[in-house]
């Protein structure tokens, strides 16, 4: 019997899943828990991956045409209540403050005091107070198209929550326009979701599929919602980016009003699109390993680390200069339009410096020792191979080719994550087949199953709803390569279809 190797993390993904992203999360030091229940402290490893996703998708919007503005974080009740089916959808999860003080009571502790006039909800999400601002700004169709983004916080008080995935505030970016015609305003919708395409694919590693959304899972109030959705390790899908078109719904709740070429008043066409922290936990999912996270290089924190070998006293000067100098060489290098970011760790702490690097998923790791230097090289691993397997490569040709190295593993994390999609996506259209796709084998919960089950829908909720009660599984998108593609019979009923949806199990 061989004995497995031990491996940083544990559980194992493939022991217990769900304890396994706990236990990476905590390892790689990307958050933490909060004293308040459901939100997440999010460190500084953890808020660096943030920001240069922020980084990367602002030029994007920037690109297009958008400009990036900031709301208020209260909204007054009353908006809310303009948009009846959209309050319907976030009612339950809204946080709301009635109270403007705190004063002493009567046992010493404090109690709220000063009732608001108007209660004022925490935003979830803000149509409503944009909407208004939106009504005052535009008045003319000289004043259109108007792009506008907010990087922000939001809450939506979860009862279950897991960090990075579902907490009770997370961050944000959520973009709105205003438009003068419907098809101005459907195809900014579709562009912005080829912008969270380009990002999940391109820089994120993460395999996608665009399509829309069944009625029963559109944004509320939204006329058509699109979006893209990513399989996981554990081969359940996640919402990776949504993108809505509002039609004219939130501007006559709004009272969005503007003057034609033609001197007639019309409501604007809207907009809404928007992706979180969320996408955090997705790279987790999508690339980890049972020693960790594994970060793509386009985004990470830090792109390699310097570790100097000292073991005695009298090396530590030229070892240091040699790895300082090196760093300096590094920085000077490119990779994806930005200068290469290095860490440098002399910490004194034996085999657990290498191994907290690897669980962080920086993308390579150098050791730095005197025999090193000798030959003028530097001893090198990679975060997309195993562990254990480094190699010695000359100096010169490591600072030459950083760039290069970087870029084979970006991609291969990507073709990785592609195969791993592909393989566990199939074509269904036998009944039992499908409940059994997506039927544990054995009684055993954290097993894993499933997958991206292609099949036939007739278009009915009926079938939707009885799916998603018998097997906890919903239709993800109705993919764009398959609307109106080929006729079959529906999964659930055996009624005339004309395409084939993705069903999984999801986040």
């Amino acid at each position: 019997m061989v004995k497995a190797e031990k491996t940083a993390i544990s559980p194992t993904r493939q022991e217990d899943y769900s304890e396994w992203y706990q236990q990476v999360i905590k390892a790689s030091e990307l958050a933490d828990r909060s004293p308040v229940r459901g939100c997440m402290i999010i460190k500084p490893w953890g808020y660096a991956l943030w920001e240069n996703i922020v980084w990367v998708l602002d030029a994007m919007f920037k690109d297009t045409g958008v400009k990036n503005a900031y709301f208020p974080l209260f909204i007054p009740l009353s908006f809310l209540e303009k948009e009846a089916e959209h309050v319907e959808g976030f009612a339950k999860e809204c946080a709301v403050v009635t109270h403007h003080r705190l004063e002493k009571g009567m046992d010493g502790g404090l109690v709220p005091a000063g009732s608001l006039a108007e209660p004022l909800v925490v935003r979830p999400t803000s149509e409503t107070i944009i909407g208004d601002a939106f009504a005052n700004w535009i008045s003319s169709y000289r004043d259109l198209p108007l792009l506008i983004n907010q990087w922000a916080n939001v809450v939506r008080w979860e009862m279950r929550t897991r960090i990075f995935l579902r907490t009770s505030e997370f961050l944000w970016q959520e973009g709105h326009t205003a438009h003068a015609t419907e098809q101005e305003a459907i195809e900014r919708t579709r562009m912005m979701l080829d912008v969270y395409t380009r990002l999940a694919e391109e820089y994120l590693a993460i395999p996608v599929i665009q399509g829309r959304k069944s009625a029963a899972e559109r944004f509320p109030g939204a006329v058509d919602t699109l979006c893209i959705e990513a399989m996981m390790q554990d081969r359940k899908a996640l919402q990776a980016g949504t993108s809505h078109f509002l039609g004219q719904n939130f501007a006559k709740a709004s009272g969005i009003k503007f003057q034609s070429a033609q001197e007639t008043e019309q409501f604007a066409w809207t907009t809404s699109w928007g992706v979180s922290t969320r996408l955090i936990g997705g790279i987790i999912m999508t690339h980890g390993d049972d020693n960790g996270i594994i970060v793509p290089p386009k985004v990470a924190p830090s792109h390699v680390v310097l570790m100097p070998i000292i073991r005695k006293p009298e090396d530590r000067g030229k070892v240091i200069d040699y790895v300082n100098h090196l760093a300096a060489q590094l920085r000077q290098q490119q990779f994806s339009h930005q200068n290469i970011r290095v860490e440098t760790d002399d910490r004194d702490i034996g085999g657990a410096r290498g191994w907290e690097w690897i669980k962080k998923g920086i993308p390579i790791r150098v050791e730095i020792g005197p025999k090193d230097m000798e030959k003028n090289a530097v001893f090198v691993g990679r975060r997309d191979r195993p562990p254990k397997e480094k190699e010695s490569i000359p100096r010169n040709r490591f600072v030459a080719e950083i760039g290069m190295m970087l870029e084979d593993i970006q991609n291969n994390l990507f073709e990785r994550a592609k195969i791993f999609q592909k393989d566990h996506t199939c074509d269904i259209d036998n009944q039992k087949n499908f409940y059994d796709f997506f039927t544990p084998k054995s009684s055993d919960t954290t097993e894993i199953h499933g997958g991206f089950a292609r099949s036939h829908w007739c278009g009915s909720e009926k079938c939707e709803s009885k799916i998603k009660e018998d097997l906890s599984v919903s239709i993800r998108n109705i993919p764009f390569t398959t609307e109106k593609s080929e006729s079959g019979s529906c999964i659930c009923c055996g009624k005339k279809s004309d395409c084939r949806v993705i069903f999984a199990k999801a986040y």
